[in-house]
């Protein structure tokens, strides 16, 4: 089976995964180790580039940075908080499913074009960059927004 067909069912069964964790999460409070250690276990991806063919040139690294800090936007848009029994929850947000699926859509096209002109190798380092500069900016919204709020919270309490 073709490799582009292998990483996008792949894609898929990690965006779903994303998506019950995302719908469970909403379920219990929140704290600032949630929304901050998920950066740090993806960090350990960057691994890869210890071996040759994962690395990547200057436009490439510029490439997937840029398209992964634009795509963080829409998940910054739709990942808010909201206090609830005296702690934080992450609100249910029906436009994230979509922008996520919308993503993964777009993530299958673009490896699917670019798998013709870039090596497997580069495009997975690539996607991975991608991947790590969408949520990174992402958490880090979330966890001004949540530290708001928790602020807030606790001076109320008082």
């Amino acid at each position: 089976m073709n490799t582009v067909v292998i990483s996008s069912i792949g894609a898929v069964f990690m965006a779903i995964m994303v998506m019950f964790v995302r719908l469970k999460a909403a379920k219990k409070p929140t704290n600032a180790r949630k929304i901050i250690l998920p950066p740090f276990f993806m960090a350990t991806g960057a691994l890869m580039y210890v071996v040759p063919k994962f690395r990547l040139n200057g436009w490439e690294i510029v490439e997937a940075v840029v398209v992964g800090a634009l795509f963080s936007i829409f998940l910054i848009k739709t990942s808010k908080f909201e206090i609830r029994d005296n702690d934080i929850y992450l609100k249910r947000s029906k436009a994230f499913i979509f922008i996520l699926v919308g993503l993964l859509v777009i993530r299958i096209a673009l490896k699917s074009v670019l798998s013709s002109t870039i090596d497997p190798f580069q495009l997975s380092g690539m996607f991975f960059l991608l991947a790590f500069s969408m949520l990174l900016p992402w958490r880090i919204a979330m966890y001004v927004d949540y530290k708001k709020l928790y602020r807030e919270l606790h001076l109320t309490k008082k």
